[in-house]
């Protein structure tokens, strides 16, 4: 006897009941839409949340019928896996202007009212976006012989819990051993991400040409899980050794740098959402009938200005006051130290090591000195070292004495480990000094 198939293949008919019995909750949730958006407060995070639950499993039961195979209900299908993208975009959008005033963040009532407005307009689009779709997936349920509720969920059932109480904080703060390397490390890791989004050469534009080369050509859901990771291992790192520390009592910078993690966290979860529904439901990327349709629902120039101009944009925004701040603070933790290097040969400090030692200090925004019979210069300056280069010469010194910042001074003794790069190549540890020196 031949093996029984474990999948039983059913008629379009036979579906069409089963997906009648289940999705008689996406659409009465879904029904509500409208009324909601247009009320005082907007839809809710918890709104949002159940309209994604609904489309979740709603999407789920689909793929586990095979729907997206299938000619009568791939573009229902394409529909709803369309409008889960959208709803999980829409809600981190909601919980950050949500959340804003818990960061603490540092902005000025301009970039404050700057952002909001920009939210805002983001919001809306996505609202619409959603609307339109969710139109689109009625219509073709319909055309499929669906029978869709015209009734929907009480609106009155999604309001937000009041944020504005909350119990005594009367626990005590956990002591963390061995946590000054910890906490350099996370607090550079948001310089690192700077640095990264920085080499992407992002720039907000409003031209259509311009912002399809940017998206997926710079920035595609890939780069941005990749920047989200970085974020989110550092705010990983921030809750296990500072948050409910003593030393977050004693350093209130460390609440505001946690905002400065928190928002750009979310905003990369935002964009990761609207970059995969444009890589996988817009006409550009993928052909097909549904995209197409979805193509004329969503304009995707206005998606891809959202992408640009509101997610990475204020990302790399607030990536940057973080790291001004954790700048600030890292000089509360980073020793000082003194190494006594090398001097560069066979030509001491000339303009090309003097610049690489300059660079690197500037690089830390830190202090380090070179120091010669107690007389100190400045490392920051190249034309300090190159003064301390003349007096190291005279005096015949084969060796010169640096102190400061230890991050720096094990750059320089990487750097002087490698003669300045006199005659080598920039080595790997110094990788952001290539191409710094013509």
């Amino acid at each position: 006897m031949e093996p029984k198939s474990l999948i039983q293949i059913i008629s379009e008919e036979e579906f069409l009941i089963l997906l009648q019995g289940r999705c008689g909750s996406f659409f009465r949730t879904f029904n509500a839409l409208g009324e909601i958006s247009e009320s005082s407060t907007g839809v809710t995070r918890k709104f949002y949340s159940s309209l994604n639950q609904e489309a979740e499993w709603l999407e789920s039961f689909l793929d586990e019928h095979g729907a997206r195979e299938n000619k009568t209900w791939a573009r229902f299908t394409e529909y709803v896996a369309s409008i889960r993208n959208l709803v999980k975009a829409a809600f981190f959008c909601r919980h950050i202007t949500d959340r804003y005033p818990y960061y603490k963040l540092r902005d000025n009532e301009e970039s404050e009212q700057g952002f909001f407005r920009d939210a805002a307009q983001v919001q809306q689009f996505l609202n619409q976006a959603i609307f339109n779709l969710y139109e689109e997936c009625v219509r073709e349920g319909r055309k499929n012989n669906l029978s869709v509720p015209e009734n929907s969920v009480d609106p009155e059932g999604f309001g937000e819990v009041e944020a504005n109480k909350r119990l005594p904080k009367n626990t005590e703060g956990d002591e963390v051993v061995e946590q000054e390397d910890r906490i350099i490390d996370l607090l550079e890791k948001l310089n690192s991400a700077e640095s990264v989004m920085q080499s992407m050469n992002v720039e907000p534009t409003q031209d259509p040409k311009t912002l399809r080369e940017l998206v997926p050509g710079r920035l595609d859901e890939k780069k941005a899980r990749m920047l989200m990771n970085l974020i989110h291992s550092t705010q990983s790192e921030f809750d296990t050794y500072i948050k409910s520390t003593p030393l977050e009592q004693t350093h209130e910078e460390f609440k505001t740098i946690r905002g400065y993690i928190s928002m750009p966290l979310h905003l990369l979860e935002m964009m990761i959402w609207m970059i995969h529904f444009y890589e996988r439901h817009e006409d550009d990327i993928r052909k097909g009938e549904a995209r197409t349709i979805i193509s004329g629902l969503v304009i995707k120039t206005d998606l891809l200005a959202h992408v640009v101009n509101f997610c990475f944009f204020y990302t790399l925004y607030y990536v940057r006051e973080g790291g001004k701040l954790s700048r600030k603070v890292l000089k509360y933790f980073v020793k000082s130290v003194r190494y006594e290097l090398p001097v560069p040969e066979p030509l001491g400090f000339h303009a090309r090591p003097s610049t690489y030692v300059s660079k690197i200090v500037r690089r830390y925004d830190a202090e380090a000195w070179l120091i010669i019979d107690g007389e100190k210069f400045d490392a920051r300056s190249v034309m300090s070292l190159l003064q301390a280069g003349g007096v190291l010469a005279d005096k015949g010194y084969k060796t010169a004495v640096f102190e400061g910042d230890r991050r720096v001074l094990d750059d320089l003794k990487i750097l002087a480990s490698h003669n300045y790069c006199e005659e080598k190549e920039v080595p790997e540890q110094l990788e952001y000094l290539r191409g710094s020196i013509g």
